[in-house]
């Protein structure tokens, strides 16, 4: 069998990341490069830097304009943290590179951090991810499918209606010869009015979607598509089908990325967050020496989110 190049690719070296962003100075200045890649420009007004100054340690600019104030990290995720930069770009440099999902407990022991802090680095770049994705469109030959995180409680129902259970849809775009090239998930219900809104947000015309025959599917022939419907019927024979092998390809990668990394998750609660991050990471593993730089600039253009926010679930953005 030939490599999979693009499985087998170098990625950053944990030796090239320190060479790169080993010490303060080094994340500061890869901050303010990706930030600001012409020179400052102020958040406020646009307006050139008059002077510069450090503050407890960080650098700061002064508008020349409006005489606004503010460091590399102010408006973005980074602000109001106490976290040196360099745990800060190590916690990416994990979460990038790892094959599979990087629990916050195992995050809390690379870092050197409390488990509170740990999770809060993790939930706030997850929620990075998740802004970033959320603008993703497949189009072409794309295969989606009904599925589920978590599982039954003890005594519970098994199966569909399953009261741990996080029902989400899976799609996943397919290059020419039939491999997965880009994936969409989901966290919703299996309706009919789910799936449209789905489509609407996340799948693009020209578009062939190839279902299982799921009811809620039916509406893709409706929006302009072409439905190309199988009915399955379930069991170890559906999984084998060559038409929905890109699908389950990708949907054994996600549940033994999360299933092999998380023990104790609230998927009812936060789904969305650790469904975007895998789809991140796989939508990006064509360059993995990139994707830090990548995440890097999608982390300076989001906005600070609150602790308490982030735990209520109610961040969208």
């Amino acid at each position: 069998m030939a490599m999979n190049r693009v499985q087998f690719q170098p990625g950053l070296s944990m030796a090239e990341f320190m060479e790169r962003y080993g010490s303060e100075d080094k994340c500061e200045a890869a901050l303010v490069a990706s930030r600001w890649p012409a020179g400052f420009a102020c958040p406020n007004c646009g307006g050139p830097a008059r002077t510069s100054f450090r503050r407890q340690g960080r650098l700061y600019w002064q508008c020349a304009d409006c005489s606004y104030q503010c460091s590399v990290t102010s408006g973005t995720i980074f602000a109001a943290s106490k976290l040196p930069l360099t745990r800060w770009f190590l916690a990416m440099h994990l979460l990038t590179q790892a094959k599979n999902n990087v629990a916050a407990l195992e995050l809390m022991r690379h870092l050197g951090v409390c488990y509170r802090t740990a999770w809060l680095v993790k939930h706030k770049l997850m929620q990075v991810m998740q802004r970033r994705e959320d603008s993703r469109q497949l189009t072409g030959r794309v295969e989606v499918d009904d599925a589920y995180l978590g599982g039954e409680r003890s005594g519970g129902k098994a199966g569909r209606g399953s009261e741990n259970k996080v029902p989400f849809i899976a799609a996943v775009q397919t290059t020419e010869d039939g491999q997965p090239h880009l994936a969409c998930f989901s966290a919703r219900p299996f309706t009919t009015e789910a799936f449209a809104e789905f489509m609407a947000k996340s799948l693009a015309l020209p578009l062939t979607v190839v279902s299982d025959g799921l009811g809620c599917f039916a509406v893709a022939a409706t929006r302009g598509a072409v439905h190309d419907r199988t009915v399955t019927g379930g069991g170890k024979k559906a999984v084998a089908l060559e038409q929905f092998r890109a699908l389950n390809t990708v949907l054994g990668n996600l549940k033994t990325a999360l299933t092999g990394t998380y023990h104790a998750v609230k998927f009812a609660k936060y789904a969305p967050r650790y469904l975007a991050e895998v789809q991140y990471r796989f939508n990006r593993r064509y360059d993995l020496r990139a994707i830090l730089q990548r995440l890097l600039r999608a982390a300076i253009a989001s906005s600070p989110h609150r602790e308490a926010a982030l735990r209520r679930a109610e961040v969208h953005r």
